[in-house]
């Protein structure tokens, strides 16, 4: 079995009740790591490490309780065992450790203060709106709750600014930068801190940044940062086309479909000529697990906070007359769009071509796709004889001994040196159709060498030419097979699964490959 959690990482093709016994306990995983939290376990054994006779006279707690708890933090990853002492481990010591740069502990303790919602679902279902707005609370219980949220995101923002940072790699930004729910603006502190030419103005409600100067005090940016109080929902009290760079992280989801055009639009009269604003949240086209789930707690627990698509936001920011990038996926659960008045601005951006192009190909409609060496691409002199004896699709003008031989693969791909694997599905045409597209879009990405190899006999033609020419040229292109890929081999290689089907009603997936250059 997989050392992963399996309800993140299933296999359309493999999953059964295992699956679903993942499914149901998969809150003992998270009640395990917010009692840890709680109890501050890491905190305790970080320095010198703990036995568990030492550790439950401190947290007073029964020794065999520990050692079993103990014992499952373990099977987490989170602490290793050497003779009866317990120590972290380093994911435990980077971000589980009160104190630590990069302490993730409140984040964590956050989403146990959400579960509570999420056993309300049905009741919510019912109603089609959150059940409970907690309108009625004191203003000091308002106000831990905001703390607790802010302190939360402060957290997740750390870590994720380091990502957003790095798309300004090598570029001297200076000028006004605008964070708009600016929260505990860790994201706007970071670009003042690695761009020292820059000043930034926070805007949030009024109760909000009276904690983030709070947050900010020992930060040592006097001056060149400026508070302002206000609504994201009403005119913006900031002077327009003013600001070099927009921030909206995390702030989008937190509002409906009719309330976007105006954050939006807002953004966009912000800018300066050649200013970008940069839009970072979830978006269902990435990890769309996590951002499906998302979506659902914003119904759980907000007014009308939803999940977007990226299509969604890229279309309203090119009707607000903006030039806008692809979704560009980070290396965590969220994602960045890029927007501007001067097309210009976006080109000096540091995002390589392989990520947007990723982007647009996942858009066409593949499930996956995977960015590989042509090392991993396995050549074999034996997959024709799977066509020559076993496929009916034999001797047609696209299909073997019509198709380039394992030699002739072997010469091309020694040409390359990067590929892309699509993983998709049935049925065989529209599939070989988007791989055309897939391989054009490459092609317009600047990979001038792109070419494509497909699953199966191409299918394109209602009827396949009868005398051994072929009168589609400009559209068929080799199967993967056919042409001498080890197609299980090569997707292994890759980090995919795929398997021999025992059913014919069994899931199938299918690969193609588009060479880069």
């Amino acid at each position: 079995m997989k050392k992963t959690l399996s309800f993140l990482h299933h296999d359309i093709q493999e999953t059964g009740p295992q699956y679903l016994e993942d499914l149901a306990t998969a809150y003992w995983f998270s009640e395990v790591l917010f009692t840890s939290v709680e109890m501050e376990i890491f905190s305790l054994i970080e320095e010198k490490g703990a036995s568990v006779d030492t550790r439950s006279r401190t947290l007073k707690v029964h020794p065999q309780g520990l050692k079993r708890f103990l014992q499952a933090l373990s099977a987490m990853g989170l602490v290793t065992k050497q003779d009866k002492t317990y120590f972290n481990t380093q994911v435990a010591s980077d971000y589980l450790v009160r104190g630590r740069e990069h302490y993730q502990g409140d984040s964590i303790l956050w989403r146990k203060f959400l579960h509570l919602s999420w056993k309300g679902i049905s009741e919510c279902l019912k109603k089609g709106r959150k059940a409970d707005y907690a309108g009625h609370d004191s203003s000091w219980k308002r106000m831990n709750r905001i703390r607790k949220y802010i302190s939360a995101m402060d957290s997740i923002a750390k870590i994720k600014s380091k990502e957003i940072l790095g798309f300004f790699e090598g570029q001297p930004l200076k000028g006004e930068i605008l964070d708009v729910g600016a929260g505990s603006g860790a994201i706007a502190a970071a670009f003042l801190e690695h761009f020292p030419l820059t000043k930034a103005v926070l805007l949030d409600l009024p109760d909000i940044l009276d904690y983030t100067r709070e947050i900010l005090v020992d930060k040592s940016l006097d001056g060149r940062m400026r508070y302002c109080p206000g609504n994201v929902l009403e005119p913006w009290p900031v002077r327009k086309g003013t600001f070099d760079l927009v921030i909206l992280s995390n702030i989008v989801h937190a509002y409906s479909e009719k309330e976007l055009p105006h954050i939006l639009m807002s953004a966009s009269d912000c800018l300066r000529k050649k200013g970008i604003v940069v839009i970072h949240d979830f978006f269902l086209e990435h990890s769309p697990e996590k951002a499906a789930l998302s979506d659902l707690n914003m119904f759980l627990n907000t007014f009308n906070g939803r999940i977007f698509s990226g299509k969604l936001v890229q279309d309203e920011l090119c009707r607000l007359g903006l030039s806008c990038t692809d979704l560009i996926a980070l290396k965590t659960d969220t994602a960045v769009l890029f927007a501007s008045k001067d097309k210009r601005a976006l080109g000096a951006l540091h995002i390589e071509a392989v990520d947007l192009l990723s982007s647009r190909i996942l858009a066409i409609g593949f499930r996956k796709v995977y960015r590989i060496t042509t090392e991993d691409i396995h050549i074999s002199d034996w997959t024709d004889l799977r066509c020559r004896f076993g496929c009916d699709r034999y001797g047609s003008p696209r299909c073997p001994p019509n198709s380039p031989t394992s030699q002739k693969t072997r010469d091309i791909v020694r040409d390359y040196k990067y590929a892309l694997l699509l993983e998709g599905e049935p049925p065989t045409k529209v599939f070989q159709q988007r791989v055309l597209q897939a391989e054009r879009e490459t092609f317009k990405a600047g990979f001038y060498k792109a070419f494509s190899y497909w699953a199966g006999p191409c299918s394109l033609c209602k009827s396949c030419a009868t005398n051994g020419v072929c009168t589609n040229t400009a559209n068929a292109r080799p199967s993967m097979e056919g042409a001498g890929i080890d197609v299980f081999e090569t997707v292994r290689r890759a980090g995919a699964t795929v398997r021999t089907l025992k059913n014919k009603d069994s899931f199938i997936k299918y690969f193609a490959l588009i060479l880069l250059g």
